[in-house]
Formats: C-alpha cells, sequence, structure tokens
C-alpha cells in the first residue's frame, strides 16, 4: 500500500506543479456481523454507511482530493480534453428530448458548443423560427448549483409546459410551470419525480408523481409514492391525491411500487401502472377524468400477462408482450374489454428478430426489431393489412427508434445510428413509401473516425453459450496483443446496448485503442430470455461472459492483459467488479463507474426495495445466495494483485448512494496485494450521472480514457521518467 500511494503521490506532484498532495489515510475498520438464513456475513466497513459521519465525508473528500491530482496529472488527459471540445465545437448544435404537439408545435433541448446544459426551445412546425424558451443556467442562479433540465412536458396545444429541474444531478426535481415565452405560472413544487407530467383534458391540470422526502439518503423516500393532481394557478398545498396505496386500496400497491399515471388522449381514458424494475407491468385503466380519486379502475395487465408495454387509440389496446414469447410479441385488445386471455396475436414472435418498440399512429403500426443486439429493422402493419411490411431505411442501422405525437395523428419520425454512423432522423409517408430526411441536430464531420471498423463476432461463453459481442478499432490495427482496449458492458434490466453514435468514446480508439462491447446475459439483446439468463440466481452469466469475451480478445491477439480494461456504471458495476474479483489476472485496469458494488445491502438503500425483482431479496433464502455470489465487495480476498482500479460515486445519486462505492474502495485499497493504484473518486456536486453538465461529462470520460492509457502503457500518457518505488 505504501509503494503504491507513493507512485500515486510522486505523478501528481511532477505533473500538477501544485502544492504536495496529501496521502490519505486507511478507512477505519468497524466490523458489523449479519446471519442470514444461518449464514454469517462479515462486514469490516459498516461504519462507511453512515454519510452522516462527518469523518466518514472527511476520509472521502481526502480520497476525493487523492484521485483528482493523480486524474489530473496524467499526461495526455489535457489533450483528451482539447480533443472532446474539438469534437464539441464542430456540431454547432445538438438536439434531444423532441416533443411535438398535436398541433406541430416543436419542443425540444438543445445544445450548442457555448452551453454546459441543454436549453429549452420552441419553433411552429417543423420549419417554424426557433426561441429560447427557458436557460436552466438562469434558474435560481445565485445559489452556486447546476440546474438542469431533467423534463419537460408540453400540454396538448403546446400553451404550457411542466418542466423539472435538477440541482447538481441529484434528480431531486422542481416542478414548476411556464407559459410558451419562458414566464414560470405559479410556485414551484419540490422533491418531484421526473417520470411523467400528465395533462389532462383542458390542459388546467395534469397528473405527476412526488418523493417523500428531499433526502436522498432516506431508505423510506420511495416507498408509498403518491400521484398527485396540480391545477396550474393554484398552491401545491391544495395538489389532490390522484393514485396511491391509499386512494385505491383495493388495488393492494406494495410499499415499494410505484404508482405512475397518465391521460391518454388517443383513447380518452386515464391509464397507471404499479411500476418497479420488473418488466410484467401491472397496469389499469379508468374513464373518470375527474378530480377526485377513481375507484373504477379495470384491470389491463397482471405479472401473469408479461407485458412491457402498451398503448392505446380509441378503439384497442396494443400490447408488447414476452408472454410464452421471449423475443416478444404483439397482441390487441378491445379498448372496453382489456382482457388478454382472449387477445389477438396483430405480430407474432419472430424467431430471430427481438420487438424493440412500437408506435400507433392514424395510419396502422410501426415497430422495431433487433437482430443479435446490432442490426435494427422497421416494420410498417397498416390498418387492415394482413402482413406488415419491413420499410427499406435509408442506411444500414445499428439502432432505431420511433417518435410519433400520438395514435389518431398520422406522423411518425424515424431515427437511425450505428457504431460509426452518426444519428439521422426522418419523417416516413407510408402512403409514397418515402423518407424524409428532418433533421433536428446539425451534422458535423470527423474523418478521424473515416479509418474505424467494427467486427461482430460471437464468443462461446463458460457454459458454451454464444455471447455477441462488438469491437470497433482503427484498419490498420496490429493485432500484436499490445493495444489498449476498453470493455464496455451493462448486463442488467434487460437493457440492451444497441449500437450508438458518440465521437467523445470513439476518441478512446482513435489514440490507437479498441472499444469492445459484449452483449453479456442481463442485457435484453437476446430478448426475454436472454434476460433472464443474467438475472437474481443466474446473475454469474453476466460476469462469465464478460471473462469469456476478455479471453477472445487476448486469446486473438487483439491485447493482452497487460492492456486490457473493463468500464461499466451503476448495475455494471457488477459486471466490472465481479469481473475482476474472479479473474484479477485477465485485467490491467478496472473502472466500476457509481457502480452497485455491494448487492446484498442494497435493500438498506433508498433505490434498493424496487429493484428487488431484478437482483432478488435477502429475505428470500435462495435469492440471498445468488446476492451475495454477485457482490463483489464481499468477494475481495486479502493479498489479492488487482488491476489499477478507479471507484466512482456521487454524492448525490438517489439510484446507487454512494457508500456502496466507498465500501468497495476502502476494502480494496486495503485488501490489494499489489502495488497499482486504487483511486476513490467521490463527486460532491453530482449524482448518477443523469444530469451532469457537459463539462462534467467531459471529465469523467477524460477521467476513464485517460487512466485506462495510462495503465496500459501508451506511450503519450506516461510520466516523462521512471518513478522509483518507495
Amino acid at each position: 500500500m505504501r509503494t503504491r500511494i507513493g507512485i500515486i503521490a510522486c505523478l501528481a506532484i511532477m505533473y500538477s506543479y501544485a502544492q504536495e498532495v496529501v496521502q490519505p489515510g486507511p478507512a477505519p475498520v468497524k466490523i458489523a456481523t449479519d446471519q442470514y438464513h444461518g449464514t454469517l456475513v462479515e462486514d469490516a466497513y459498516r461504519n462507511l454507511e453512515n454519510l452522516e459521519d462527518p469523518t466518514v465525508i472527511t476520509w472521502m473528500k481526502d480520497h476525493a482530493a487523492h484521485a483528482r491530482s493523480t486524474l489530473d496529472a496524467i499526461p495526455g488527459r489535457k489533450n483528451l480534453m482539447d480533443k472532446f471540445y474539438e469534437f464539441d465545437q464542430r456540431q454547432s448544435s445538438r438536439v434531444t428530448d423532441a416533443r411535438i404537439t398535436e398541433n406541430q408545435q416543436y419542443y425540444y433541448l438543445k445544445l450548442r458548443p457555448e452551453d454546459d446544459n441543454g436549453k429549452l426551445y420552441y419553433r411552429d412546425g417543423y420549419e417554424g423560427e426557433e426561441i429560447l424558451v427557458f436557460d436552466p443556467e438562469e434558474y435560481k442562479s445565485g445559489e452556486g448549483l447546476n440546474h438542469v433540465i431533467s423534463d419537460f412536458f408540453p400540454d396538448h396545444k403546446g400553451e404550457k409546459i411542466a418542466l423539472f429541474i435538477s440541482p447538481n444531478g441529484s434528480e431531486n426535481a422542481e416542478l414548476i410551470v411556464i407559459d410558451k415565452k419562458g414566464r414560470q405560472l405559479d410556485q414551484a413544487i419540490d422533491r418531484c419525480a421526473t417520470f411523467l407530467a400528465s395533462w389532462l383534458p383542458g390542459d388546467t391540470s395534469f397528473i405527476y408523481l412526488r418523493f417523500n422526502s428531499s433526502d436522498l439518503k432516506d431508505v423510506n423516500r420511495q416507498m408509498h409514492m403518491k400521484a398527485y393532481i396540480h391545477t396550474v394557478g393554484t398552491p401545491e398545498a391544495s395538489d389532490i391525491v390522484y393514485f396511491s396505496s391509499t386512494t385505491q386500496p383495493e388495488i393492494q400497491m406494495a410499499a415499494e411500487e410505484i404508482p405512475v399515471a397518465w391521460y391518454s388522449e388517443s383513447s380518452n381514458r386515464v391509464f397507471a401502472v404499479l411500476s418497479t424494475v420488473d418488466r410484467s407491468l401491472k397496469a389499469y385503466m379508468t374513464e373518470n377524468l375527474g378530480m377526485e380519486p377513481s375507484h373504477n379502475w379495470a384491470t389491463v395487465s397482471t405479472p401473469e400477462d408479461h407485458v412491457k408495454t402498451l398503448d392505446a387509440n380509441d378503439r384497442e389496446i396494443y400490447y408488447l408482450s414476452f408472454k410464452d414469447a421471449p423475443n416478444f410479441k404483439i397482441l390487441k385488445t378491445p379498448l372496453d374489454q382489456p382482457d388478454l386471455s382472449r387477445a389477438v396475436t396483430v405480430v407474432p414472435e419472430s424467431a430471430d428478430e427481438i420487438i424493440e418498440d412500437f408506435r400507433l399512429t392514424s395510419d396502422g403500426l410501426y415497430y422495431s426489431t433487433i437482430r443479435n443486439g446490432v442490426e435494427a429493422r422497421v416494420y410498417f402493419l397498416a390498418r387492415d393489412a394482413a402482413e406488415p411490411k419491413r420499410l427499406d431505411l435509408p442506411f444500414a442501422a445499428g439502432n432505431a427508434s420511433l417518435s410519433n405525437i400520438n395514435a389518431t395523428s398520422p406522423e411518425i419520425w424515424i431515427s437511425i445510428t450505428g457504431w460509426t454512423s452518426p444519428n439521422k432522423r426522418y419523417r416516413y409517408f407510408p402512403e409514397s413509401d418515402r423518407f424524409v430526411h428532418q433533421q433536428l441536430s446539425a451534422l458535423a464531420e470527423y474523418p478521424e473516425l473515416a479509418n474505424l471498423v467494427v467486427k461482430e463476432v460471437t464468443v462461446s461463453s463458460h457454459d458454451g453459450v454464444e455471447v455477441p459481442v462488438s469491437i470497433i478499432h482503427q484498419k490498420d490495427v496490429s493485432l500484436n496483443g499490445a493495444n489498449p482496449t476498453l470493455l464496455y458492458g451493462y448486463g442488467s434490466y434487460g437493457i440492451s446496448i444497441t449500437p450508438f453514435f458518440s465521437p467523445i468514446i470513439l476518441n478512446f480508439v482513435v489514440h490507437d485503442g479498441i472499444f469492445v462491447v459484449p452483449h453479456v446475459r442481463g442485457g435484453g439483446e437476446l430478448g426475454d430470455a436472454w434476460h433472464r439468463a443474467g438475472q437474481k440466481l443466474q446473475k454469474p452469466n453476466t460476469w462469465k461472459d464478460a471473462i469469456a469475451a476478455a479471453e477472445y480478445l487476448i486469446e486473438n491477439k487483439y491485447t493482452s492483459a497487460k492492456n486490457l480494461g473493463i468500464w461499466g456504471g451503476s448495475a455494471g458495476g457488477i459486471f466490472v467488479g465481479r469481473s475482476i474479483t474472479e479473474r484479477p489476472d485477465l485485467f490491467a485496469v478496472a473502472i466500476p463507474a457509481v457502480g452497485a458494488m455491494n448487492p446484498v445491502r442494497m435493500e438498506q438503500t433508498p433505490n434498493g426495495p424496487v429493484n428487488t425483482p431484478e437482483f432478488g431479496t435477502v429475505t428470500d433464502p435462495e435469492e440471498f445466495k445468488g446476492l451475495v455470489e454477485m457482490d463483489a465487495y464481499l468477494h475481495l480476498e486479502k493479498g489479492t494483485q488487482y488491476p489499477a482500479t478507479l471507484i466512482t460515486a456521487g454524492m448525490n445519486d438517489p439510484r446507487v448512494i454512494a457508500w456502496q462505492p466507498a465500501k468497495f474502495a476502502a476494502k480494496m485499497q486495503a485488501y490489494n496485494g499489489g502495488d497499482k493504484p486504487v483511486l476513490f473518486w467521490t463527486d460532491f456536486e453530482t449524482g448518477h450521472g443523469i444530469g451532469n453538465s457537459k463539462s462534467k461529462s467531459f471529465q469523467d470520460f477524460a477521467d476513464v480514457f485517460s487512466f485506462t492509457l495510462w495503465q496500459t502503457g501508451h506511450p503519450g500518457f506516461q510520466p516523462a521518467q521512471k518513478l522509483e518505488k518507495n
């Protein structure tokens, strides 16, 4: 430990030209012992769970300062940052989250090179004049916080906007209502969840969801949450509890089920779901659109129906279901008789394509599929047509996303992208089978990326299952085992890492690196069965698939163990943490970012109970065993030579509480038998990464890439002279 920290301290002194870096001390050990179903679990750093303890915060700040100094001192890091900003300057604007009303009012977030956060803009129609509506950097500017627009919802005519604004990445939003000129119409509502603000008929009221407290560490913050109705211009105290365990006791909502309700203008109904991470929705519907809570909720789907998502028009409800169809199918029922036992199959399950999403328009049904996690297709089933038509997309796409206005309007937009293809947005006209390019973001040229190639391979995992793996590198790369390589993965919730275009991430490849995405089990790239094969007791498949991908890269001379890094965030902390605790010899670098590193204790966090359908609960003897197995913190062993590791946390993180990475960092530093650095960086001004400013995001990417390139021996990221161990 002294040798390792001494090297890092010397590096920081040499390259920061600042005051001497103070070597942070180890975390104090205070052993706690828990018994689960006859099994004793020893926890040496339980004390770090107390984020109100000044000594804990001081320890975290000391390590944050040390990590920051070390990372900032890496040669080449500044050049990376400069390149990020250079790439950013090439695109005059980047648009996200476009919302289009029934009368063609466009609202969207736009980020220009001179902006650090997205601003809300408006235009009347696609070609209308652009008008700035709201700048979050001017909201409460005297408080010294970084406010971001975390979501927004225009009313049906686009005259008013419900706007969620979150400080410092906390996702602890204030909800305000503004008009299209940006004027605030009533007082802010605090501690709001950004799931939805759904306008009711007449556009004077909307449904929204609220946390029980603003304290991100409050374990009851998400228990028995309530959906409210707010009327614009009235005080928040007069808001009506509309959907909750108290107003609808007959539905028997569990404490951890989040009640999300919205108005469907196409069907003139209110729908509601009880949300957890389980993709099998409990969904309900009511015709009561008044201002009082309804007790007349019809059941639309149960967990046994395995419905992932649903939508409705004025006659029918459509469902995306994986019941007896792991690759998904689309069903429909009459709107007035939502009985799935009598549902009609609209689109049957495909043998080799996973149905990802669907949209209803007045012309019919559009749906997107994915093959092997990397090949996107889009289909159109016209009203009264017997068979769907596969659309001939403008270019081969790795990812295709659909957007519409509602089920009674004809408009459909299809945005397509790939690993090396920037996102392009098209309006599709079914009557002429024509795509019209309607770009919102400005396009840019990246000649540096012209030399990149993508290889899609399959790798045999520990049990013989073939795992798709995407490999991106420069054409002239030599397969000599010496290439810095970064393995990036996730593998939870059935979330697919489909191809995406990011010139920032591709910067790693430009710096002679190889970027690899193994589509591991636990994700959804190969359907629901793929997800369930990496869930709960099957979770080891997630990191064993990662290990198989690492072995493939080494065997085929893409890289070697001394040049290979592994990176993942949030639930991807399991992917990273268990890969390096099971096979520390395979990796030179590990970066678990805001990672779930201590799943056995997850239920003691505010966001833990809602995640039990994905990972399991300690109250179940078998699921407890699965949690122990996926717990990287518990699998750290004394004297093991671990890879160079950068562990990150966000103090305002509402999803993975900061003490999970903190405990892992403390124990890994104490147990590490090698001399490679184990850095722990807590950002006290951000959360889970959602809502970060552009500059914060660039900093995070620069940390990941420069740390990886330093520790994998890239010559542009090494000290000018070799340092002696001390």
